[in-house]
């Protein structure tokens, strides 16, 4: 049985970019996992706080301009961290993404656009964390996180 968003997800993607809203409320009937959405669209006195609180990396968010979305995975009715259940979630916005022609990057992998990936979102995020432990640089993974890549 696919899942469905609910009523609080659906009014936190109020003002996001109608073609990311499509793909989340796509990717909600391809998941394995069952997720909602926690942050949209966000206005740049959030942004500020969250980067004064360094839970953000950026003033420039593209959240600021309904381009950017954060996502909460459920088992049941629990909130799970685990980064092998965002995969799966990635891979069905990957797949609602490419369906629409959305290009697509996730937060776990900011090397390179995930719709522009021909594997799966872990081999994504295993190549970005290579990569970044090539350049001597710690990755910075933020799993919850999908944005348009234009």
């Amino acid at each position: 049985m696919p899942f469905k968003l609910s009523e609080r997800s659906l009014k936190k993607l109020e003002g996001v970019n109608p073609m990311l809203t499509r793909c989340v409320e796509d990717a909600i009937l391809k998941t394995t996992v069952d997720f909602g959405v926690t942050e949209g669209l966000r206005s740049q006195e959030r942004q500020q706080q969250l980067y004064d609180q360094k839970r953000s990396q950026t003033l420039k968010s593209k959240h600021i301009d309904g381009n950017a979305i954060d996502l909460v995975a459920y088992i049941g009715s629990e909130i799970c961290w685990e980064i092998g259940v965002y995969d799966e979630i990635a891979d069905a916005m990957k797949a609602s993404a490419k369906a629409i022609g959305l290009p697509l990057r996730w937060g776990a992998a900011w090397h390179k656009n995930l719709t522009d990936h021909e594997g799966t979102a872990e081999d994504l995020m295993n190549s970005y964390i290579d990569l970044r432990r090539s350049q001597n640089r710690r990755p910075f993974i933020d799993c919850p996180h999908f944005e348009t890549a234009f």
